[in-house]
């Protein structure tokens, strides 16, 4: 069936109703932002592409970054014929419906399908596994979309017969060079508005690396600002419902901030530190940044007086791997307020800081002979291993016996603090310096 006058009417017209940042997709891999490791010169995805060779892969990345982007730039630049999933609403009937099309496609036509899942880390094992006929066959050119670590949501066998691809988050200068591109184009804005200089940096801010966002911002701030061609700060926090944080994620404030936050969980006041933790946050600072940070800080500052704050940092932190925000801000907090509440101790700090200033200023001395290796032929005859004391014979797991080096015999390092669990780890500390001692 021809296409008629009405058609093209329609057709423009849902393009003039799609949302800015789907009128500015890319059409080319040279137009998409960042992801430079992915699509330079030799990279694996720009010659999956040139070559039009059959692929399977998966794109895993925070929103934003140039999933669907990537996959729609692949069907275009490959002549393949798009089919898109949500894996939110899909089953693995819509999974075998598709997969079944493509089979009659390529063979009545020779048409090639791209079949793009969006979220595939939201697909059962049930509906993860329809596909893997598809891939292994190559009916169709697979490509998975997810925002969570596929070693952990994606089966094996899917995993094993694909790329796997990670996208990266935005940089400033990558959104900035989105927005550019949304003000002069004729998809976009066309010229009718610019942006003053503060009103990109806060709009760079809000976008926190994710291109569709800033795009989101600019599309509703160009509305609010009506027929005045210059987008301002206000009209940002108008339509995002935002106001400015004051907060340079590469100067002073950042620097400030952040210590602010330290000394707060430091000092235990778990509310300023929610606050600097949620400044951070809105600011668009880099989760992982945060998260590394909060790990630190529960050695340095709270350490062995209750052991269990690093498990808690360390979980969050791999929570926001897995997840990302803003879901992981709940799993922030919850080590923020952990940490903060904790009994705190330097004294992990304290004493690996001094067992290494004393090494750097040359205090070792050779490794006790009877705790050398002693497994390697002749190195008995060299006297290593004679006298060493197997602990596990030794009442209560402690044999007597030196350990350290003749130099360093008698120097202590950690020094444990009443508070917390740390107190009865100093007790069972001064209960095994004795039977090392030859006391006990």
């Amino acid at each position: 069936m021809s296409e008629t006058l009405f058609d093209d009417a329609g057709a423009e017209a849902q393009r003039g109703q799609e949302p800015l940042a789907v009128r500015m997709r890319p059409r080319t891999l040279d137009e998409v932002a960042g992801q430079a490791h992915l699509l330079g010169e030799g990279s694996p995805l720009r010659r999956l592409v040139e070559d039009d060779a059959p692929m399977s892969l998966f794109l895993w990345g925070p929103p934003g970054t140039g999933k669907t982007t990537l996959a729609t730039v692949v069907s275009r630049v490959t002549r393949r014929r798009f089919v898109e999933l949500s894996a939110v609403s899909a089953g693995v009937k819509d999974v075998r419906a598709v997969i079944d099309d493509a089979r009659r496609q390529m063979g009545m036509r020779g048409t090639r399908t791209l079949l793009f899942v969006d979220e595939v880390h939201r697909f059962s094992k049930t509906q993860q596994d329809a596909l893997l006929p598809a891939v292994e066959n190559r009916w169709v050119s697979f490509i998975g979309a997810t925002t969570e670590n596929p070693f952990f949501s994606v089966v094996s066998p899917l995993l094993s017969r694909s790329l796997l691809l990670t996208l990266e988050s935005l940089t400033d200068e990558d959104i900035r060079g989105v927005l550019d591109a949304a003000l002069h184009d004729e998809r976009g804005l066309g010229g009718s508005h610019t942006l003053a200089d503060d009103a990109a940096d806060q709009l760079i801010r809000l976008a926190g690396g994710d291109a569709r966002r800033s795009l989101t911002y600019l599309e509703a701030a160009a509305l609010v600002a009506g027929d005045r061609t210059e987008i301002s700060v206000a009209d940002i926090e108008r339509a995002a419902d935002r106001h400015a944080v004051r907060y340079d994620r590469t100067g002073d404030q950042h620097y400030d901030v952040i210590s602010a936050f330290i000394k707060s969980m430091r000092g235990s006041d778990p509310d300023a530190a929610l606050h600097y933790l949620a400044r951070m946050i809105e600011a668009g600072e880099d989760p992982r940044f945060i998260a590394r940070r909060i790990v630190v800080h529960a050695s340095e500052d709270v350490g062995m007086a209750d052991p269990t704050a690093l498990q808690v940092a360390v979980a969050a932190a791999q929570a926001v791997e897995l997840i990302g925000l803003p879901e992981a801000r709940i799993n922030l907090a919850q080590a923020v307020v952990h940490i903060a509440l904790a009994p705190k101790s330097n004294s992990v700090i304290a004493a690996i800081d001094a067992a290494m200033a004393d090494v750097r200023q040359g205090r070792a001395g050779p490794v006790p002979a009877h705790l050398r290796d002693a497994h390697y032929k002749g190195a008995r005859e060299l006297g290593h291993g004679a006298g060493y004391k197997y602990a596990h014979d030794h009442p209560g797991g402690v044999a007597a016996q030196q350990y350290a080096p003749d130099a360093l015999v008698g120097r202590e390092y950690y020094t444990p603090t009443t508070h917390g669990a740390e107190r009865r780890f100093g007790e069972v500390l001064q209960r095994i310096k004795g039977v090392l001692r030859g006391e006990g």
